[in-house]
């Protein structure tokens, strides 16, 4: 019997099928990680640091849609995903995040495997759990430290400003001082 492979398939080394990295992730991190190859494969196996895969794309897969951004932070803690993130828009606007896999070669360049610096199943357990239950922070206005070392608002505190965000009908902010 001779080892022919009539379909494409994705290179998994058994190195890291039994890291520790991999041995933590979560059901929606697996998925995820398999649409991301399914999208290299049907770019004929190239294209591997430019795989635009939209949240449409991965619910099409079965991945439920809340899991998603925990299931991209955790790959992407743990070393197994690249993202360079897409923009979310108006129609015409939009740009998908494309992905890279750390475990596959990328345009020449050899694998940069940074799931391999992973060294223990508990650090693994750490970081992922830590990615899944972190927000994400794109887009949003970052957190600033105080002279006292505190994270603050980037906008100043004050109790009686009373402010209404952004509505369909309204898309300003809108504060007014009761006083």
């Amino acid at each position: 019997m001779k080892n022919k492979f009539s379909d494409p398939f994705v290179k998994r080394t058994f190195r890291m099928l039994d890291s520790p990295a991999y041995r933590v992730l979560s059901q929606a991190a697996h998925r995820v990680l398999s649409r991301i190859e399914v999208e290299l494969g049907r770019h004929g196996g190239k294209d591997n640091g430019k795989l635009p895969v939209t949240m449409d794309n991965f619910v099409e897969y079965g991945i439920h849609r809340h899991a998603i951004s925990p299931a991209i932070r955790e790959l992407e803690e743990l070393g197994f995903i690249q993202v360079n993130r897409g923009v979310a828009a108006k129609a015409g606007q939009r740009r998908p995040s494309l992905f890279r896999l750390t475990y596959l070669p990328s345009f020449g360049e050899d694998p940069s495997n940074e799931w391999a610096s992973v060294l223990t199943v508990e650090d693994a357990a750490e970081i992922a759990k830590e990615a899944r239950s972190r927000k994400s922070t794109e887009g949003r206005f970052p957190m600033v430290e105080s002279i006292t070392g505190k994270s603050k608002s980037p906008m100043p505190e004050n109790d009686n400003l009373r402010c209404r965000k952004p509505t369909s009908r309204n898309p300003r902010f809108r504060c007014r001082n009761p006083t």
